[in-house]
């Protein structure tokens, strides 16, 4: 007997299954689509027939052998039913349509996968049928379907029904069928019914219940996932509370830091608005005070108390002119003529009208040369503001700078004049800066603009580049300037590089002053030679070959004060009125005792009183200007008071 079992699934790997699951002895077609996809074909040939079918027909011949009374169905005679072809269904296509309850095929309904299960059987008569087909199926697993042949005894046989074939050569229909059984064969159809029921309700059951396993494993999966993710979502909120907790701790030291900041800069703003209040005081009352002081020097040349005015007619008389004759030098701002006025022996000085700062610097000498007396500074004795003229009282042995070259093939200067007149040239020096309430800087010290008088006592003139120095601490005197003003070789350096300007710039120039005093050479690098010289032990050749006796002890103590007077820093420099005059006033001393014949042939020397005779004036004391008002002879040391 050959069997043909059609199966529709759903599922792609159900035919695999069912391949797999099927005998060996039988040919299984997997058809997709309408074509055969695969085919496996029976590896051996059916088994042979059991000895106990022919019981099993007898069985069915005594149960058509029963009275009519105890069979319900109405009985049918199988010799009116069409005789079958052995094999007629081999001689059919087979031909499969998408849906269920297609004609011409044995059908059994399985309700898992809404599969359409087909058995086509032939080569056997009907009275045979004692093929059954087991279909069970696993709970998680394919549904297998067993065929088996007429030998298979351990299986529960299953009655099969039949539906009706709608192919016309077809030879069973569905009323021929139902008159073939008999009342036993009902009741075994109907047990077989009830057992395929109950397979299928536990079959049902089983995937119920495996479908609840899974569905509570995939729930218990999902509670440990949950559970886990709890954890770790615990830990991370506890993460950021510390964290949190640790920025908040540091946003209250930071809020603590900027509120301390704050204070401080708040603070610091006050101090800075009382020093600025201060300040502004300092500069309203400077300011006031700078104000007053010109409206009192307006004043003052309005009065014409500090000088005499002369006019221009005055000294066009006086000088015949201005003739050529009656001059006698060149400043450095115009010529100057001898001449005398009031029956005194003057020196006029007529400001040039190209000079380009004469102007100003002409005004500050009449402010600063009329508003004080000091027997070293030149006496101005009047001008002419309008034609740019000034008058000094004459000064009959010119410059030191002439009496050093001998310009006018004047007499030697001995060693005892030199130091004298380099004490006096340091002690009006210390009267400029001493002046109150600020000091007063030359700037444009030099030999040139140091006049000696007929005694040779030596004046300090050309004051028109004197500069006062702002009091901006008590200690500090000293100012920035935006231009440099002096000479070459006398000027600070480290004020024509800086432009601070302060009470030791002038220092500088005096120190070369002195070391023109023992050498009578040019400045260009006079204190190099001279330092260098006493490192050699030749300083002898560098003094003045047109003094033949010079004390050698003294000179070099001279040089050495003129050398750190020379020093190129400032803050090297000594101190004028502690240091330098203190040394100068016993060079002086020694001198004057060395001092006792004639110094120049034709000359009276100075007695030791010629300050009390011959150049005692008056020191006058401006009402702005408080500054030494002593002074003592030649004879004793000279010192100044502020």
């Amino acid at each position: 007997m050959s069997c043909v079992v059609l199966c529709r699934f759903k599922s792609s790997n159900t035919s695999c299954n069912i391949s797999k699951g099927a005998p060996d002895f039988c040919t299984v077609y997997a058809i997709s689509k309408g074509k055969i996809s695969t085919v496996r074909k029976a590896s051996r040939s059916a088994p042979h027939s059991s000895p106990l079918l022919s019981h099993i027909h007898n069985l069915n011949n005594h149960d058509r052998d029963q009275p009519e009374a105890e069979i319900t169905p109405k009985p049918v005679n199988l010799r009116d039913r069409p005789s079958i072809k052995p094999h007629s269904w081999l001689d059919e296509s087979i031909k499969f349509e998408r849906g269920r309850g297609h004609s011409g095929m044995l059908s059994v309904d399985s309700p898992e996968s809404d599969s359409d299960i087909s058995f086509i059987s032939s080569d056997r008569p009907s009275s045979g049928r004692s093929s059954s087909v087991y279909d069970y199926m696993d709970s998680g697993r394919t549904s297998r379907v067993s065929t088996s042949s007429d030998h298979s005894l351990g299986s529960t046989r299953m009655a099969l029904k039949f539906n009706d074939l709608s192919s016309p050569d077809t030879s069973f229909s569905h009323e021929s069928s139902a008159t073939s059984f008999s009342y036993s064969s009902q009741n075994m159809d109907e047990a077989e019914a009830d057992m395929r029921r109950l397979k299928l309700e536990l079959k049902q059951t089983m995937e119920m219940y495996s479908t609840a396993c899974r569905e509570a494993l995939t729930a218990q999966h999902k509670l440990m996932e949950l559970s886990h993710w709890r954890v770790e979502e615990e830990k991370k909120l506890h993460e950021v509370q510390l964290a949190q907790e640790a920025s908040l701790a540091i946003a209250e030291k930071e809020k603590a830091r900027c509120r301390a900041a704050i204070e401080t800069a708040e603070a610091a703003k006050k101090i800075a608005a009382v020093e600025s209040h201060k300040r502004a005081s300092v500069e309203v009352k400077a300011l006031k005070e700078a104000e007053e002081m010109r409206k009192l020097l307006d004043n003052l040349a309005e009065t014409d108390v500090r000088y005499r005015r002369y006019s221009i007619q005055e000294i066009e008389a006086a000088t015949d002119s201005f003739s050529e004759s009656r001059r006698v030098g060149e400043g450095g701002y115009g010529p100057v003529f001898k001449c005398y006025l009031d029956h005194t022996p003057v020196a006029v000085k007529v400001l040039r009208p190209d000079a380009a700062q004469g102007r100003s610097q002409f005004q500050q000498e009449i402010d600063i040369l009329s508003c004080m007396r000091h027997p070293n500074m030149v006496l101005l004795l009047g001008a002419c503001p309008e034609y740019g003229i000034l008058i000094y009282e004459y000064m009959a042995n010119g410059s030191l700078d002439d009496c050093l070259i001998r310009k006018k093939r004047s007499s030697v200067l001995p060693w005892q004049l030199r130091f004298r007149i380099a004490a006096e040239i340091a002690t009006g020096l210390l009267f400029l800066h001493q002046t109150k309430p600020e000091p007063l800087v030359h700037r444009d010290l030099k030999p040139g603009n140091i006049l000696l008088d007929q005694n040779y006592v030596c004046k300090i003139s050309d004051v028109g580049l004197a500069r006062l120095l702002p009091a901006v601490a008590e200690d500090v005197t000293q100012c920035c300037m935006t231009s440099a003003a002096g000479t070459f070789c006398y000027i600070d350096p480290e004020y024509q590089q800086t432009g601070m300007l302060g009470v030791k710039s002038d220092v500088y120039s005096l120190g070369i002053i002195f070391l023109q005093l023992l050498t009578g050479r040019s400045p260009m690098g006079l204190a190099h030679h001279v330092a260098e010289s006493i490192k050699k032990d030749t300083f002898v050749e560098m003094l003045d070959p047109s003094v033949t006796d010079w004390p050698l002890e003294q000179a070099l103590s001279l040089a050495n004060i003129a050398i750190q007077c020379a020093q190129l820093r400032r803050k090297d420099r000594p101190d004028l009125g502690k240091v330098v005059l203190p040394e100068l006033n016993k060079l002086r001393d020694f001198a004057e005792e060395k001092m006792m014949m004639p110094i120049l042939s034709g000359c009276t020397a100075p007695s030791p009183n010629h300050s009390e005779a011959s150049v005692q004036q008056d020191v006058m004391s401006d009402p702005r200007l408080v500054h030494s008002s002593s002074f003592s002879a030649p004879s004793t040391p000279t010192e100044e008071n502020p």
